[in-house]
């Protein structure tokens, strides 16, 4: 009952929309530390696969 209902202007939505995907786009340009070990780790395996390199 006591909701504060705020008005957002089709302007701010906007130019969160556009924030949005420019963090988007840098982030697959430029992606952070995180993400590069995440996928490095997709990439080499986690350690529990049987290889034939010494």
């Amino acid at each position: 009952m006591g909701e504060i209902i705020r008005f957002i202007s089709k302007s701010e939505l906007e130019r969160a929309r556009l924030i949005r995907e420019a963090r988007a786009n840098y982030e697959r340009i430029f992606p952070s530390v995180d993400s590069a070990d995440a996928q490095g780790a997709a990439v080499e395996g986690d350690g529990s696969e049987a290889t034939s390199k010494p």
